[in-house]
């Protein structure tokens, strides 16, 4: 049944790409950036009802408080799983800019929608440049009061396994530190693996933690301050799904 209701799931999220997709992408010269990122949110939050009506995979999150109401702020958070994906964009309020590897900018449908939202596309083997474009285009979005999203781990990892902490988003931080970092943790690859389609019923708790003030400090200092608030709140989360 958990084989089935994943797989009706994976249908209706595909519908769900080009019934929201295809509008941002064919009217991205258009609508304001405001709409397309209202468009996006809808998908976002249709995906995490689809979620809970075919897997009976819900969501409890908490510290909504902690996100200013209209600041630029550098989110991030831990990345285990697709579900994250859709809950900040569902979730959090509209004016997001996402640090992104650029071939994602290639699959057809999605990737017009994700172009159409602004993000910050990088090539993940520029090395430096790729620093240097998170910080130029990152500043230039915290400027206009956005959320810039980054997953410093910079790919999925699965629960109960580490990976070092990118630099960039802490880069980004640094430069820019009348804004600040807030860090988020969660449990969703124990309902939904980064590799597996099976999706398993339950409820992913997601912690939003209190603002990281970054006045003063080193970009290594902010990163160590953001793994440690992370891993150790994934920690204290449950790791089996129920």
């Amino acid at each position: 049944m958990i084989l089935f209701r994943s797989i009706v799931y994976f249908i209706l999220m595909s519908c769900s790409v080009v019934i929201y997709g295809l509008p941002m992408a064919l009217l991205s010269k258009a609508l304001p950036y405001s709409s397309l990122c209202h468009i996006a949110n809808a998908w976002g939050r249709a995906n995490l009802s689809l979620l809970r009506w075919t897997c009976r995979l819900d969501y409890k999150m908490t510290g909504m408080e902690h996100i200013p109401a209209t600041q630029g702020c550098i989110i991030m958070s831990k990345h285990q799983s697709t579900w994250e994906t859709l809950a900040l964009r569902g979730l959090l309020r509209p004016d997001q800019t996402w640090v992104l590897k650029k071939e994602l900018m290639r699959i057809p449908v999605f990737g017009w929608a994700l172009a159409a939202a602004q993000p910050i596309a990088i090539d993940r083997g520029a090395g430096r440049k790729a620093v240097a474009q998170v910080i130029e285009q990152g500043t230039s979005a915290l400027e206009k009061g956005r959320l810039v999203i980054i997953f410093p781990e910079g790919t999925r990892v699965a629960p109960g396994t580490r990976k070092k902490y990118g630099l960039g988003g802490a880069l980004l931080a640094e430069k820019s530190p009348s804004h600040p970092v807030i860090p988020i943790a969660h449990n969703a690859g124990v309902y939904w693996a980064r590799r597996g389609i099976l999706k398993y019923p339950g409820t992913i708790e997601m912690v939003i933690g209190k603002a990281i003030s970054t006045e003063g400090k080193s970009a290594k200092q902010i990163i160590r301050e953001v793994e440690n608030w992370i891993e150790s709140t994934v920690s204290e989360l449950p790791n089996t799904p129920g």
